[in-house]
């Protein structure tokens, strides 16, 4: 794991954004075509914005969530409405956008053919995750109902997920998908989550779910 410490969160989703670009453009360079994978939540809000903008072959990437909750696109708690409406504009609407989401009653109704619509971008080419304070990342909740499946070295590429507090079902990509990934960020913020991500690296990763992602990683922590 590779920390980058910045003085303040503005200049951090600044600096993210700018990376993650280069980091975009480098790989059209040598690839006919790119995935990049995003977390939903409000913390990488900024980093979409200036990533919008920004002059890139974007006809040529696929953008897809590390994880959505079971909701409409239109629903306020939905991770689609949030990179619909932060990043998938100006420059990079003429992005291929994959979703996780499916008018069925239960993720399990319709996850097969989600996975499959995945499956011809994979591997990741450049994975943005966040991490909570519980040290979950995408949908990987400690005590979930499915942590275990989700985490299993042959888990399938979408897993249901239950838990963490939350009302809705969720559906994650596996820590299989997530740890292939060619090039992985996690950004993160606050005294809590620094403490949380200390934590995690000696327990295991059943308790810090996060742990599986964090070899090779580069975490991006601002106060």
């Amino acid at each position: 794991m590779n920390l980058v410490e910045y003085p303040d969160s503005d200049m951090m989703m600044l600096d993210l954004a700018d990376t993650l670009a280069s980091e975009l453009a480098d790989h059209l360079r040598r690839d006919d075509r790119v995935s990049f994978c995003v977390p939903g939540g409000s913390t990488p809000g900024p980093v979409f914005d200036v990533l919008s903008e920004q002059a890139l072959d974007w006809d040529r990437v696929t953008v897809f969530l590390s994880d959505e909750r079971w909701v409409p696109a239109d629903n306020p708690r939905s991770n689609t409405k949030l990179i619909m409406e932060r990043l998938l504009i100006s420059k990079a609407r003429r992005a291929n956008f994959v979703p996780l989401y499916a008018a069925a009653h239960t993720p399990e109704d319709y996850v097969d053919e989600l996975a499959k619509g995945l499956e011809p971008h994979l591997p990741i080419t450049l994975l943005l995750l966040g991490m909570g304070a519980d040290m979950h990342t995408a949908s990987l909740f400690p005590g979930a109902d499915r942590l275990a499946d989700a985490l299993d070295d042959h888990a399938p590429v979408l897993v249901p997920m239950r838990g963490g507090g939350a009302p809705e079902a969720r559906v994650t990509l596996s820590a299989r998908v997530l740890k292939a990934a060619v090039s992985t960020h996690i950004v993160i913020s606050g005294d809590e989550k620094r403490a949380a991500l200390e934590k995690a690296q000696a327990l295991p990763v059943e308790e810090a779910p996060v742990r599986a992602v964090l070899s090779g990683a580069t975490v991006h922590w601002a106060p």
